[in-house]
């Protein structure tokens, strides 16, 4: 069995996906297929000696949607004749996610065409090297599939731009011809006398045409599709709503005498109106869809170009793809590591938080372990490469993010599910209305079944129903923008208010995220104050490369201490610093270098061991001898933390700490801010699958971190939360970013997602209750009585429902978070990606 995955177009909703998967299932030697709308990705496990690529494309095409194909062109060298043709075409040909390959021996090339998703043009070119041939490399290369998935999504958003705004300039005159008369008699008196109703119509229906026929095409193409399939979705209501009133429009228009008398309106106005909204509901939707390639983007791009290799006994500068396994890498002071590998020369201390999170660099020598992507610090080092290519940790957190995105459950949208039912019932009631009419309607029976039809058919039209979820997540969306938080998405803030647990990074989220002096102590014999004991040991550790020392410094210079200059300076490692400072002799460092100089801890160990309960690691200060003091250092909690566990603990969610760092510091931070579940010592791979752990039993987690190390994690769960003053990893991988980098934004952003959830459940049960009132009545049931409700009306009722819609959204401009939230920073990185116009 083989896995293949293919890039889908044109869906739209739930019903599209469920399509797809059937579509799929049907072609032979398919084992299973699931379809992802968010990513737009369909995953098929199929038999290969049964079916192939090209047989998939065809079933998803089948099913009206488009299965997204790529060509690649490159030079290919060494072919000399027919046979080596045949050779290159077969290597390709065999390739994952091929279609079509052919080669051409008189210009070299071979032009391929393949499925973006399952394949990229690198590999088509190691299939030909791995057939014996040469692919130049200074060839032409192909866009990878992240630039084709961006270039894609911008062509549709330019698209949608120019559809509405092409729709927007014939409905607006439309509208105002067609219903200005009606609100201010002078006026169409006027155009009664000046201009004719005859020729009116003429002139709504040359403003109407060129929306139905041109931005309203594409709910033809997908609505037939969706009718054709037995299928009916919300595409296919507006296709037959406005076909239905542009249709009975024009005949009112050319033909009047076909219909009783005073009943020849036209409702140019309705069809085009309608199309211009749902096409602007499409355009908020493009608008706030989160862009899942953005985050492998971000990822691969932590792993540099090239690398400087020694080979053959110089060293020389190869690009990265190039380092094999065995080959020693040099890196210098400040670089990023290549690959992955295990250190051979050198000292250095390497800042690893993109995977443990954690703020403090860890110190490589000889021996050491290393992992590309992660920087190195002052020192330099020489490294033999063990892990190149995909075997590297960076390649295993891409294809974790990318599994985790794809395996995602689509949320389906509350108006898919009320449109599932409902538009399948509208049609045959429609038709059932027609025929009724047309048998029992007397005199003038085609045009009476005309014209309840239509009625049908605009009051059933999806504007109220359409507009009821986006205007609502618009209205929501921008609200929390006020208060520091983007939503990615409407599932996003629609699985926000559902979580049931929230899980948090601790380092950067719960924590500041850099490690700072928390206490600074004196010991009881010492005559020296606190403010000395911390200038003192400042000194000592300024030309120390411990990260640890440059928090003792940072600290004295905070508090406006004088540092001075230290002379004899000596490191020991593993233990600590030893210096001279204005004559005085000051050693600096772990308890075990207290136990070498032969020093008791006295109360001062006691003192460490109660700092080490509470997460600080405890580094104490020998003066001339003599004990002096201890510092206090740990990652302190942001401001706030403690309090928005509280609140989100009294909305009913179960809060877990999810961390890198050691049990004992986990639990110290856990226990500070009322954490009772605590998972620690978690590497990047783990923090997926505790985030699945969580998840067990059907629970909605959000997760919330702010590290490329939490990348997993935020893509696994079902709402993840980015701080936005984190990586750029982390914030395009999520789905919810809190502008601010303030924790008291998570159960603001709960509140107000739960407030738009209600303000939804309104919209859509007025909508739906508004059609299950005036349907009946549109039909004619109520006729005998001489109650009906003529296209007029119930273009009027529509446009009524549609302003309570808007109306109930507008409410949620009032909604009050329950935390006050610290401004957010005008340096924050996300007023880049809003400026991009991702939300």
């Amino acid at each position: 069995m083989k896995t293949l995955e293919l890039d889908i177009g044109g869906m739209t909703c739930a019903a599209c996906v469920g399509r797809v998967e059937r579509g799929l299932r049907k072609a032979e030697g398919v084992e299973a297929a699931a379809v992802n709308l968010a990513t737009e990705r369909a995953s098929v496990t199929y038999d290969p000696a049964r079916t192939d690529a090209a047989t998939l494309v065809r079933r998803v095409e089948d099913t009206g949607y488009e299965a997204r194909t790529a060509e690649a062109s490159f030079p290919v060298e060494g072919m000399t004749c027919a046979a080596c043709v045949g050779r290159v075409e077969r290597a390709l040909n065999r390739a994952e996610g091929v279609l079509s390959a052919s080669v051409n021996l008189a210009t070299e090339r071979a032009s391929v065409t393949y499925l973006p998703a399952a394949t990229s043009p690198a590999a088509l070119r190691d299939a030909v090297r791995g057939a014996g041939y040469a692919v130049p490399d200074e060839t032409e290369r192909a866009q990878s599939r992240l630039d084709a998935d961006r270039e894609r999504r911008a062509r549709e958003m330019t698209d949608l731009r120019r559809a509405v705004l092409f729709a927007a300039a014939f409905s607006i005159p439309l509208f105002l011809l067609a219903m200005l008369p009606m609100l201010w008699m002078p006026l169409h008196m006027w155009l009664m006398e000046n201009v004719g109703m005859n020729a009116l119509n003429w002139i709504m229906l040359a403003l109407a045409a060129p929306v139905q026929f041109g931005p309203g095409l594409r709910f033809y193409r997908s609505g037939w599709a969706a009718l054709r399939h037995r299928s009916p979705d919300m595409n296919t209501l507006v296709m037959l709503g406005t076909t239905a009133a542009f249709a009975y429009s024009v005949l009112a228009t050319v033909a009047p005498g076909l219909f009783p008398v005073g009943s020849a309106h036209v409702y140019f106005e309705a069809s085009a109106v309608v199309i211009t909204l749902i096409l602007l509901g499409k355009l908020f939707e493009a608008l706030a869809k989160g862009r899942s390639g953005e985050a492998m983007r971000s990822l691969l791009a932590l792993r540099p170009s090239t690398a400087r290799v020694r080979r053959g006994g110089e060293v020389v500068e190869v690009a990265a793809d190039d380092v094999r396994v065995g080959d020693l890498v040099l890196i210098r002071s400040g670089e990023r590591l290549p690959v992955d590998g295990e250190v051979t020369e050198g000292r250095s201390y390497v800042d690893e938080s993109m995977l443990t999170g954690e703020p403090v660099p860890v110190e490589k020598t000889t021996g050491s372990r290393v992992t590309g992507g992660t920087v190195n610090g002052t020192g330099a080092l020489t490294f033999r490469a063990t892990g190149v290519g995909a075997d590297t940790a960076l390649a295993r957190i891409v294809r974790l993010v990318e599994s985790a995105q794809a395996s995602r459950p689509p949320i389906q949208g509350l108006a898919d599910r009320v449109v599932a039912v409902f538009v399948p019932v509208v049609l045959v009631i429609a038709a059932l209305t027609f025929l009724t009419w047309l048998l029992l309607g007397g005199e003038g029976a085609l045009a009476n079944a005309l014209v309840h039809t239509v009625a049908v058919l605009i009051i059933a039209c999806p504007c109220a129903m359409g507009l009821a979820t986006p205007v609502s997540v618009m209205v929501g969306s921008g609200k929390a923008a006020q208060l520091g938080v983007l939503f990615r998405s409407g599932a996003a803030l629609e699985g926000l208010g559902r979580a049931g647990v929230v899980a948090l990074d601790k380092t950067g989220t719960v924590t500041r995220g850099a490690p700072e002096v928390t206490e600074a102590v004196s010991s009881q014999p010492s005559a020296v104050s606190e403010d000395e004991l911390l200038s003192l040991a400042a000194a000592a550790e300024a030309s120390s490369e411990h990260p640890l020392a440059r928090a003792v410094e940072r600290a004295a210079r905070e508090r406006g201490l004088a540092v001075p200059t230290a002379t004899e300076f000596e490191a020991l490692p593993g233990f600590g610093v030893r210096a001279t400072v204005d004559g005085r002799r000051v050693e600096v460092g772990a308890a075990r270098f207290m136990a070498r100089l032969g020093l008791p801890l006295g109360e001062l160990g006691q003192e460490a061991d109660r700092l080490a309960t509470r997460g600080r690691t405890p580094v104490f200060v020998a003066l001339d001898g003599e004990l002096a003091g201890l510092l206090g250092i740990a990652d302190p909690l942001r401001e706030g933390s403690a309090s928005a566990i509280r609140t989100l603990q009294g909305q009913g969610a179960e809060v877990a700490l999810i961390t890198g760092d050691t049990r004992a510091t986990a639990g110290a931070v856990a226990a500070e801010v009322g954490v009772s579940r605590v998972l620690a010592e978690v590497l990047p791979e783990g923090k997926a699958d505790a985030v699945a752990e969580l998840q067990a039993g059907g629970r909605t987690v959000a997760f919330v971190g702010d590290g490329i190390n939490d990348a997993p994690a935020l893509a696994r769960a079902d709402v993840g939360v980015a701080i936005g003053t984190g990586t750029d990893v982390a914030v395009e991988t999520a789905d919810v970013i809190l502008m601010s980098g303030d924790l008291r934004g998570v159960p603001n952003a709960v509140a107000l997602s739960r407030a738009t959830l209600r303000n939804i459940r309104v919209n859509l049960f007025w909508a739906f209750a508004y059609n299950v009132l005036l349907i009946p009545v549109a039909a004619g049931v109520l006729a005998p009585w001489g109650v009906t409700l003529s296209p007029v009306l119930a273009a009027a009722a529509m446009g009524l429902s549609s302003v309570f819609v808007l109306t109930n959204a507008l409410r949620l401009r009032t909604f009050r978070p329950p935390l006050r939230v610290a401004s957010s920073s005008p340096e924050v990185p996300m007023r880049q990606t809003v400026a991009r116009g991702q939300t």
